[in-house]
């Protein structure tokens, strides 16, 4: 059985590429899409790259990965730094979950510098760009072999 990872997209990450790109850069959530799952291929790992405007859908697709039991790679958006029901989604889920997101947080305004999901993730990739997915699951993919 391969392994798999489901990657959650939150709030507005549909707009990537045309949404402020000199803070989450030019390309589209398509292209993070795709090239994240050329090297999930070449590690053996089966991506489930979805994402949302809606905080509900997230917290039942953590559930459907904690029932496959599925490693989790989440950038939340704005969801992050409010959802308590998301950080309780993932602490009832025994998923290794790494938090990413596109900026430095701690760079901007001062609300976004709290993230509820971190209280229940192993870590957090912040500021990389797009590269962070990447180094997501290069992560996972050691904490899950």
């Amino acid at each position: 059985m391969s392994k798999q990872i489901f990657v959650l997209n939150g709030p507005n990450l549909n707009l990537l590429g045309t949404r402020e790109p000199e803070i989450y850069g030019v390309l589209k959530l398509d292209d993070i899409e795709i090239r994240l799952k050329k090297l999930a291929k070449g590690l053996g790992i089966e991506v489930d790259f979805r994402q949302t405007n809606q905080e509900g859908d997230l917290v039942d697709w953590v559930h459907e990965a904690g029932a496959k039991n599925a490693a989790i790679i989440l950038n939340a958006g704005a969801y992050t730094h409010t959802s308590i029901a998301l950080m309780d989604a993932l602490m009832a889920v025994e998923s290794d979950c790494i938090e990413v997101h596109l900026s430095n947080i701690f760079k901007r305004e001062d609300f976004r510098h709290h993230s509820y999901v971190s209280k229940a993730s192993l870590g957090i990739i912040s500021g990389l760009g797009a590269k962070g997915y990447d180094l997501a699951l290069l992560a996972l993919n050691d904490s899950i072999s």
